[in-house]
């Protein structure tokens, strides 16, 4: 394939698969979320890789939804959202679901969507400046297609405490949740921090890994991440937020860099201001 958002690399048996979108923070449009479900979808018949490593040109991991997107969301109503956001949901039953081990690549910011991409792979490396968040409460709506991954992985305190504040962090907390593997002094030190998992992973059996991540899908129980009921859960909630009061306003403010009317600014500068992404 020649792919126009991703940038894909084969180094040995490790396939670097990059986002390329670096003038939007390489958010997700419906392109990237097409192809990047396709290379995963594809990956475990190539005859090639043992390893995929996920990372982000440009000074971003993966910001989230980009603002064409978000502008879409506003304007369709609620059977068109459920539509759309069962498009992401399968993108990260691919990377989750994967045979293979997905190894994550993070420097600057991981937010909203981006923050499911982490949720999803297996080893996750960032640098001591990364920041992340789950910021979809600033705007009125839910990280609702993420959560089954996210909870499966950080526990159910770890994100009722983010998902409901909304509130960026730093790569210490990320660590500490579980979110990431290991962190490292800066972007520089990221490719050989890479190089040494990925090198781990090929000294194992391709068999066994596959096998071993199976086991664990199946021992998490109850693990819901794939089964239709959430699929439907989620995307039905995502779907209602989008198109609720909240939802609306708080994806308009973001589009109009303006505050939210539940923001405590919002009265003061009479709606003036950017949004939180």
């Amino acid at each position: 394939m020649e792919p126009q958002t991703l940038e894909l690399a084969l180094d040995g048996r490790v396939l670097h698969v990059r986002l390329n979108r670096p003038d939007v923070h390489n958010a997700f449009d419906s392109t990237l979320i097409s192809e990047l479900t396709a290379v995963f979808l594809a990956l475990p018949d190539m005859a090639g890789p043992r390893v995929a490593v996920l990372s982000g040109l440009g000074k971003s991991f993966c910001a989230g939804a980009d603002i064409n997107m978000m502008r879409r969301a506003a304007e369709l109503n609620e059977s068109e959202n459920k539509v759309d956001a069962l498009t992401l949901a399968h993108l990260f039953h691919a990377i989750n679901n994967c045979p293979l081990p997905v190894v994550a690549r993070v420097h600057g910011a991981a937010l909203g969507g981006g923050m499911g991409l982490l949720a999803c792979c297996d080893f996750v490396i960032a640098e001591a400046a990364a920041v992340f968040g789950f910021t979809e409460v600033k705007l009125g709506i839910l990280p609702a297609v993420i959560s089954p991954f996210v909870v499966a992985k950080i526990g159910a305190s770890a994100a009722r405490a983010h998902f409901t504040t909304g509130a960026r962090f730093g790569a210490g907390e990320a660590l500490r949740i579980g979110l990431i593997h290991r962190v490292v002094p800066d972007a520089g030190a990221l490719d050989a921090a890479v190089a040494a998992v990925t090198g781990e992973y090929l000294t194992a059996a391709p068999g066994a890994v596959a096998a071993a991540k199976q086991l664990v899908h199946e021992l998490d129980v109850p693990n819901r991440t794939g089964s239709d009921d959430v699929l439907d859960l989620t995307t039905d909630r995502i779907a209602a937020r989008r198109v609720s009061d909240e939802g609306q306003e708080g994806l308009r403010a973001f589009l109009e860099r303006r505050k939210p009317s539940w923001h405590p600014e919002a009265a003061d500068s009479g709606g003036a201001g950017g949004g939180d992404a």
